[in-house]
């Protein structure tokens, strides 16, 4: 089980004997000045850590985590056992890094025996989690120091981020939900209006002196990057960006912003000033319980390749003017 997301109760209930010892890579044994003890010697081998009365779930995570090793106090002792499968824990590791996910895991037995049966109506009734995993200062051209959280999705393990410009002075901050759009945020397309949006926003929250700008990873209003395209397709023969996605099997916007205001809710903000001309992220966000004290207008010029498209936001699906 991944050190990373596994959590604390996860550990608890997989775990109900503290007796799962901790599975990392060499390199971080290593660095955590193992490497002349057990398998810890060769960096490129797995090493396993035995578990000790103090190393819980948080503690590990802040051992495995290299971008904590200057922020936290000392930890240990640290003793390393024998590594019992080696081709298995290699294994591991390496799914770890193909999921994104530091290369740290429990070693955990008789896991089919106690793991229960959950609802599916309790799945999709479980408040979203928002989990920052990494924050680092981040120069932006055109705006100057910011700062970037990294965030995952506590329920899908999707990574998420927010970008902190200024301070905001004890004020709800100005806010910007912008859903990824590769096509638009990185290739210039000129069939939607979300490339000038995110660069507008930015321009827009330094002007006020600071606030936050969400990046969700919600490609194509939420049915991925694939069915996005398809999605073109189907515009090229006629339909519109709404029917499009109904004849997918879609809804016209599957996003969900309860992700967004746990989002918010990490970074201490319970009010904001929103700058949208979606309604639905009016209402996504007031009814996950933070205040949107102001909608600030967020409208770019219209081309003649997206002006059906910005037609249909307020003609279908109930955009602001």
């Amino acid at each position: 089980m991944s050190v990373e997301t596994g959590g604390a109760d996860m550990l608890a209930l997989l775990d109900p004997d503290a007796t799962a010892q901790l599975l990392i890579s060499g390199e971080r044994a290593t660095a955590l000045g193992l490497a002349n003890e057990g398998n810890a010697a060769d960096p490129v081998r797995p090493a396993v850590v035995a578990r000790a009365e103090w190393l819980d779930a948080v503690t590990a995570l802040a051992l495995v985590d290299p971008a904590q090793d200057m922020a936290r106090g000392p930890i240990g002792p640290l003793h390393p056992v024998r590594v019992e499968d080696e081709g298995s824990a290699i294994a591991a590791l390496v799914l770890a890094r193909r999921a994104g996910l530091l290369p740290a895991l429990w070693l955990l037995e008789n896991v089919i025996e106690v793991i229960p049966t959950i609802p599916v109506d309790a799945v999709l009734a479980a408040a979203p989690e928002a989990i920052i995993v990494a924050r680092a200062k981040l120069p932006i051209d055109g705006i100057g120091e910011a700062q970037i959280v990294a965030f995952r999705d506590g329920a899908t393990g999707e990574e998420h981020v927010a970008l902190v410009i200024g301070a905001f002075g004890g004020k709800p901050p100005l806010v910007r939900l912008h859903s990824e759009c590769l096509t638009g945020d990185v290739f210039g397309s000129l069939k939607c209006d979300c490339g000038p949006q995110l660069h507008e926003a930015l321009r827009l929250l330094k002007d006020a002196g600071g606030g936050v700008l969400l990046y969700l990873r919600q490609e194509g209003r939420g049915i991925g990057l694939a069915n996005k395209i398809r999605a073109y397709q189907l515009q090229d023969r006629g339909l519109d960006t709404v029917d499009a996605n109904r004849r997918l099997g879609f809804a016209d916007d599957a996003r969900d912003y309860g992700l967004a205001a746990a989002m918010l809710r990490a970074l201490g903000i319970d009010a904001v000033r929103l700058l949208t001309n979606n309604p639905a992220k009016l209402a996504g966000l007031e009814s996950a319980g933070i205040a949107v004290v102001e909608r600030v207008a967020h409208h770019m010029s219209v081309n003649p390749h997206n002006a059906d498209y910005i037609a249909t936001k307020h003609g279908r699906s109930g955009h602001l003017a």
